[in-house]
């Protein structure tokens, strides 16, 4: 099981309660979870790419959930992203 989470400002946290039911004596299970806030050299790096820090902060969120809403379906997709566009609007700037 794996479980990653980004931080993309002060205010934001993290809750992580795996949950794993076994029905075999003789499994090895794990849980790994990774935890990690936008590094300012990656917002740097963007902004002197000419984004605006706003537009940083949301390329580098879209790229870490690039591969979770591979797995969506396209309607949910769609509304996760616009979500964190609302949401990207009055966080920064």
């Amino acid at each position: 099981m794996r479980c990653d989470a980004l931080l993309p400002d002060e205010l934001s946290r993290s809750d992580t309660y795996p949950y794993n039911e076994i029905h075999e004596e003789d499994a090895t299970i794990t849980h790994e979870a990774v935890v990690g806030k936008i590094g300012e050299e990656q917002i740097f790096y963007l902004m002197s790419r000419g984004l605006n820090e706003s537009d940083a902060i949301h390329l580098i969120l879209m790229g870490f959930l690039a591969e979770f809403s591979k797995e969506l379906p396209v309607d949910y997709a769609l509304e996760l992203n616009r979500l964190i566009q609302m949401e990207m609007s009055g966080a920064v700037g």
